[in-house]
C-alpha cells in the first residue's frame, strides 16, 4: 500500500507530458496482451476441426446436447431454430397440448454448453463431399439482403436432415391432403379441422352436403394415423359436439390401412386391442385397401382382394403412410454411388459409405450391417492362432465377444434360438457342446444368422440414441486413435476405433383414446388400459427437452382435464 501511495503521489505531482508517457506505456502494454490473447484465441480457434450439422431434429439436437465442444468449431445448419417433441404432434392438432408447450429454441438449449455453437437458419441446398463444403439457402426468401446462398467448410459433416412425407407417387395427395411432420401441419390441421364444422353449420348445406365435411379421413395405420384419429375422435366427443350439437351424428372418422392391420409394427395383440378399441368408438376402420387418387372433394381407393375402385367424400384428409428421401440426401447418394437408395447407406459406425468424414443420423440414413457369412472365413482364421484348422473351446471364447459386438445380428438370432452363447450352437448330435470344430461346422452354425438382420424404424428413438452415440464418437476420436476401442478387425487385422452402433429398444406407446393406451416394453411386456395412459404420461413428460417445456405440457395436461380443449380457430 506504501508503494501504491508514493506512486499516486508521484502521478499527481508530475507535469501533464509525463502523465501521458506513463499512460501510453501502461496502456500500451494493455494493447499488447489484449493482441497476445486475442491472436492465441484466434490459433485455438483454428486448430479445432470444423464440424457442420444439418438438420435440428431428434439426432440432431442428442448430438449437439452430448458433443465436447472444446475442440470443435460447431456450425449448424437448420430451417427451424427450435427442436420439437414430435410423439406430441397429433395431441397439438386438437387442442390436447398446445404447440408452444413441445418446442425449444435451438440457442437456449446450446447456450448451456461450453463454447460457442453457430446456428444459420437456412436449408440445405447442396452437400459436396468432394470438396467439403455445403451449400445452403437462407429461409427468408422475402428478404433480398438475407436470402443470399452461403457456403460453409467442413472437416466434419453430420447430416441429420430427416425425412419427407412419401406420397409414392399417388395424384392429389400433396395438393389435397394435410401432413404430420412439423408444428406447423399440426397448426394446420387444428385449424382444418374447426373450418369443417364451421362450415357444416352453415345455412342452405344439405344433410349429405354437411356428412361430407364432416368426413375425416386417416390414411396410414401406422403410430401417428392411429393416434390422430384416437385424438381427433376424443375431440370430438368431448369438446366440439358440445358446441355444434346440430351435426353431432353426423360426424365420422375413417382410418385407410393397405396391409391387413393397423399398428402392425407392434405386437399382435396390441394390434387387435386397438382394433377393437375403435370398432367401439364407431371409428371406421378399412383395411386391405390401396389409395389411387386424391381430389378436393373424394378419395378413391381399390380393395385389393376384389380390385374394385370405391369413391369416399371427405372433409379433410391426413396423409401418414410413411417417410421418403430429401432432395438433398438423393443428390449426395447418385454422387457417392448410392443412387435408387431409399435412404443414405451408412456403415455400422454412422459414416457414410464412400464418404470418411461424413455422418449421417436419423430418419435420412440406414446402417447397412456387414453379414457374418461374409466375413466367416475371415473369422475363422483369426480366432485358429495355432493353425491347427480347427477351433478349440479356448479358441473360440477369445473372439466369442467381437462376433457379437461386431455382428449385432449374432445376438438377435440367440435370442430367437433361446440360447446364451455361440458355444450353444455348436454341439454335436446328442446336444453336447464339441470340444473342437472345423470350418464347415463353423460355417453350419452361424448360417442362420444373417436372417435376423432388420432395418431400424424410423423412429425418434433411434435418432436420439444415434446422435448421442456418435457425438460420445467424436468426444473420443483422438484417444481412440492410438487406444481403439472397437472389436477385432477380422479381415486386417487391429481393432476397429470404436465399438459399432447398438440400438437399445425400450419399448413403444399407442395413445388409443378414452385416457386408454398400449405398450410394447422390453422383455415381451405388452400392456393396454387405463394404466398404461398413466405410465405414457409420466414417460412422455420425462423425456421433454427442458424443464420448461415439461412443465407446460403437464400443465396442458391438467388444463384439457379441467376445462377441455381450446376449440378457437388460431
Amino acid at each position: 500500500m506504501t508503494i501504491l501511495s508514493s506512486l499516486g503521489r508521484a502521478y499527481r505531482s508530475a507535469p501533464l507530458a509525463s502523465k501521458l508517457l506513463l499512460l501510453g506505456t501502461l496502456s500500451g502494454g494493455s494493447l499488447v496482451a489484449y493482441s497476445d490473447s486475442n491472436k492465441k484465441e484466434e490459433e485455438q480457434k483454428q486448430k479445432k476441426k470444423k464440424v457442420v450439422v444439418l438438420g435440428t431434429g431428434w439426432a440432431g439436437i442428442s448430438f449437439l446436447k452430448d458433443l465436447d465442444i472444446s475442440s470443435y468449431d460447431v456450425q449448424v445448419v437448420s430451417p427451424q431454430n427450435y427442436f420439437a417433441f414430435t410423439p406430441l404432434l397429433p395431441s397439438v392438432t386438437c387442442g390436447t397440448v398446445e404447440a408452444r408447450s413441445i418446442v425449444e429454441s435451438v440457442r437456449n438449449i446450446t447456450k448451456k454448453k461450453n463454447g460457442e455453437i453457430e446456428l444459420w437458419e437456412a436449408d440445405c441446398a447442396k452437400i459436396d463431399p468432394a470438396n467439403n463444403k455445403v451449400r445452403c439457402q437462407p429461409v427468408f426468401k422475402d428478404d433480398p439482403e438475407a436470402s443470399q446462398e452461403f457456403s460453409l467448410d467442413y472437416d466434419y459433416l453430420v447430416i441429420a436432415v430427416g425425412a419427407q412425407v412419401n406420397t409414392f407417387g399417388t395424384p392429389g395427395v400433396l395438393e389435397n391432403c394435410h401432413f404430420l411432420k412439423e408444428v406447423e401441419d399440426a397448426q394446420r390441421i387444428r385449424r382444418g379441422v374447426i373450418d369443417c364444422f364451421e362450415k357444416a353449420i352453415l345455412p342452405g348445406l344439405t344433410e349429405e352436403q354437411r356428412r361430407t365435411k364432416l368426413h375425416f379421413v386417416i390414411v396410414g395405420g401406422g403410430p401417428t394415423g392411429v393416434e390422430f384419429a384416437a385424438e381427433l375422435h376424443d375431440f370430438i366427443e368431448e369438446d366440439i359436439t358440445k358446441i355444434y350439437p346440430s351435426v353431432k351424428e353426423l360426424v365420422k372418422i375413417t382410418l385407410i390401412q393397405s396391409g391387413d392391420h393397423i399398428l402392425n409394427s407392434f405386437d399382435e395383440r396390441i394390434s387387435s386391442f386397438a382394433e377393437q378399441k375403435f370398432l367401439r368408438d364407431g371409428i371406421d376402420v378399412l383395411m386391405g385397401m390401396r389409395v389411387m387418387s386424391v381430389s378436393d372433394k373424394d378419395i378413391s381407393v381399390k380393395i385389393k382382394s376384389s380390385g374394385e375402385v370405391v369413391s369416399l367424400p371427405h372433409g379433410l384428409i391426413l396423409w401418414s403412410t410413411g417417410v421418403g428421401t430429401r432432395p438433398v440426401i438423393s443428390d449426395l447418394m447418385e454422387q457417392v454411388g448410392q443412387g435408387g437408395r431409399r435412404a443414405l447407406a451408412t456403415n455400422e459406425w454412422l459414416q457414410v459409405k464412400g464418404c470418411e468424414n461424413v455422418y449421417a443420423v436419423g430418419d435420412c440414413a440406414s446402417i447397412a450391417q456387414r453379414k457374418i457369412m461374409g466375413d466367416i472365413e475371415n473369422i475363422f482364421k483369426a480366432a485358429d492362432v495355432d493353425n491347427s484348422g480347427t477351433l478349440t473351446e479356448e479358441e473360440l471364447q477369445e473372439v466369442v465377444d467381437d462376433i457379437v459386438v461386431r455382428y449385432p445380428q449374432v445376438e438377435l438370432y440367440l435370442k430367437s434360438k433361446h440360447m446364451r452363447s455361440i458355444r450353444d450352437l455348436l454341439t454335436d448330435s446328442e446336444g453336447d457342446p464339441k470340444k473342437e470344430v472345423d470350418i464347415k461346422a463353423f460355417e453350419s452354425a452361424l448360417s442362420g444368422v444373417d436372417s435376423q438382420m432388420k432395418s431400424l424404424p424410423a423412429t425418434a428413438q433411434v435418432a436420439a440414441q444415434q446422435g448421442s452415440y456418435l457425438a460420445k464418437c467424436f468426444n473420443k476420436m483422438e484417444h481412440c486413435k492410438e487406444h481403439p476401442e472397437g472389436p477385432k478387425r477380422f479381415r486386417t487385422g487391429g481393432h476397429h476405433q470404436f465399438r459399432p452402433f447398438q440400438y437399445k429398444h425400450f419399448g413403444q406407446f399407442a395413445p388409443l383414446g378414452g385416457d386408454q393406451a398400449a405398450a410394447e416394453l422390453p422383455g415381451d411386456w405388452v400392456s393396454a388400459g387405463r394404466s398404461t395412459q398413466w405410465l405414457w404420461y409420466s414417460v412422455y413428460a420425462s423425456k421433454q427437452v427442458s424443464w420448461r417445456t415439461r412443465a407446460l405440457v403437464v400443465s396442458d395436461w391438467t388444463r384439457r382435464y379441467i376445462f377441455g380443449r381450446d376449440s378457437s380457430r388460431i
